[in-house]
């Protein structure tokens, strides 16, 4: 019988408890929790004998954890990103590696996006405090701003980001630029935004909000350099990977003043704790990494990888969810008839 590991997230199975019935009728599926370090020989041992693993955010699938877990057919990313797979390793070693389609979570990342923001420019949470402390009439303090006029800087126009635009230009009236390499003029343009190059995109907004995929090439896409290019009083939101913000540098922003305020649904080495640094600053709202918690995206992604996992079990390729296309040429540890599609 086929075993399925659901590695260190536990929702799976509350939101759509039918579709985890549907993985149980072909598989012994477990839910485990793995220390988010473990890595390489360790962890293929940890999950030995396992086929199927939907994994989450952690820990790190390596080159070593491939060579020597010998069961595993696919691993499927409970998630967009998939930075914490070794892709090229997995296609070498033969194993499929899949991901939820962008437009499962295109709404409630954006939205999230979208109250982090609000949070920030209005003062929020910070005004909240004020009740709950007993200063109602010291209200005249928070002050903040309005997005209606403001020019809002995307970096990242996929899925998510082109949704950020739409809710900014439409919702807003703000004028939206956004950069990415990969997007057309017209397709900027359909979501409300104006494509500009990057120097332009920090140099011009009064908010920035990231929604670009981590690679190597653009780790720290934020750092000094950049924050030092930006308005003074920016507001920097971040819901898409934490390593493209330099903390170190977002840190010196805040306390010169450069930056107004950010909102974090994504921080380097998450989880945090209650001392990191970024938390003595009123003016930074972090969220726990929520930004597809909701039940609608929940679902979304709970579907798509058990349609993923049933798909190959059946023999047939998950085009739609798969990342690494080329392993089903080269040859998959699973029983792949190509001429299904």
């Amino acid at each position: 019988m086929y075993k399925v590991a659901i590695v260190n997230s536990r929702s799976y199975g509350v939101v759509a408890p039918d579709v985890l019935e549907n993985l149980r009728r072909v598989a012994q599926v477990d839910f485990l929790d793995v220390d988010k370090t473990l890595r390489g020989k360790p962890l293929a041992e940890k999950l030995s004998g396992y086929h199927f693993i939907i994994a989450s955010v952690t820990p790190f699938y390596d080159r070593e954890f491939f060579e020597h877990q010998k069961d595993v057919l696919l691993i499927a990313r409970h998630g967009i990103g998939y930075d914490n797979v070794d892709v090229t390793a997995a296609t070498e070693y033969g194993v499929i590696v899949t991901r939820v389609p962008g437009y499962k979570e295109r709404d409630a990342v954006a939205e999230l996006a979208v109250a982090l923001c609000l949070n920030v420019a209005r003062k929020v949470c910070l005004s909240a405090g004020y009740v709950r402390e007993g200063k109602w009439s010291e209200r005249g303090k928070i002050v903040g701003i309005n997005i209606k006029g403001k020019t809002v800087g995307i970096v990242g126009l996929g899925n998510i980001g082109s949704r950020v635009a739409e809710i900014f230009s439409r919702g807003f009236e703000a004028r939206v630029i956004a950069y990415d390499p990969y997007v057309s003029k017209e397709q900027a343009f359909k979501s409300g935004a104006e494509l500009v190059d990057f120097d332009t995109l920090l140099k011009n907004s009064d908010i920035i909000l990231l929604h670009a995929a981590l690679t190597r090439e653009n780790y720290h896409l934020i750092g000094e350099k950049e924050i030092e290019k930006m308005k003074k009083g920016v507001i920097i939101v971040n819901a898409a990977r934490g390593e493209l913000i330099d903390t170190n540098a977002l840190i010196k922003g805040l306390e010169t003043g450069k930056i107004g305020g950010v909102g974090l649904d994504v921080i380097e080495g998450e989880p945090i704790g209650a001392d990191h640094p970024l938390l003595k600053f009123p003016n930074v709202i972090i969220t726990p990494h929520i930004g597809a918690n909701t039940l609608e995206a929940l679902r979304g992604m709970d579907e798509s990888n058990a349609n993923a996992i049933l798909q190959v079990i059946r023999g047939e390729p998950p085009f739609e969810y798969i990342v690494n296309k080329e392993v089903l040429e080269k040859g998959t540890r699973a029983k792949i008839k190509l001429s299904s599609h």
